[in-house]
């Protein structure tokens, strides 16, 4: 009779048990279908960091670039100077001949042939030097012109890097809010970090498609 009785409560304590065990697994079924969505958000939050990669390499490359047209700016410069200052000696040099053959010009009617080609002279160094100062001249303004088109393509590309900039902050709140929506089950922060990078993103494709 004890041995029935002992049987029949081990019997409900197991019936009890697997009854728990059951209800325990509906209630694990019922949380994993609840939390699904997050294995959309860990998908989510890999494009937003390979767009945030992506938009990382381009700043990277905007920088390089007006490092690159600075250099180029400066240097061109430097030899526009350089220009300007040879331009600079040949007009001394003409001022100086065409002093000296005003001189000659005051001369008396009778000069000898000696003085007339010496005035000859005169008139062709100037004639030179006013060709060359024109070639010179020429010269230093087209290199002034790429010296402002390196400063300007490097203005353009500073400008497009603090976008890109702009952009990889954006995307990195994103990350952080996908992040920390995994840990705390938010579904609403997933929501804006997806919101985020759609803004990111847009703010990457106008800087580089401008």
């Amino acid at each position: 009779m004890n041995n029935t009785v002992e049987l029949d409560k081990e019997i409900g304590e197991l019936k009890t048990f697997i009854a728990d065990l059951k209800q325990d697994r509906v209630a694990q079924k019922e949380k994993e279908q609840r939390e699904s969505w997050t294995k959309y958000t860990a998908v989510s939050l890999v494009f937003i960091a390979v767009l945030a990669a992506v938009a990382t390499q381009w700043a990277g490359k905007y920088s390089g670039k007006v490092l690159v047209e600075l250099n180029n700016s400066t240097f061109k410069q430097a030899q526009a100077s350089d220009q300007w200052s040879y331009y600079q000696a040949k007009s001394i040099k003409q001022n100086l001949y065409e002093s000296v053959r005003e001189i000659a010009a005051k001369a008396p009617a009778a000069a000898g042939e000696h003085e007339k080609q010496a005035l000859e002279s005169f008139n062709a160094k100037v004639a030179r030097y006013e060709t060359e100062k024109k070639e010179i001249k020429q010269k230093a303004e087209q290199l002034e012109k790429e010296r402002d088109e390196s400063r300007a393509l490097a203005t353009r590309a500073s400008e497009h890097g603090g976008g890109m900039g702009l952009a990889i902050a954006i995307f990195q709140i994103s990350i952080a809010l996908a992040s920390i929506c995994m840990v705390t089950k938010k579904r609403p922060l997933w929501y804006v970090s997806l919101v985020l990078a759609a803004l990111a993103t847009a703010k990457m494709l106008f800087v580089w498609l401008n």
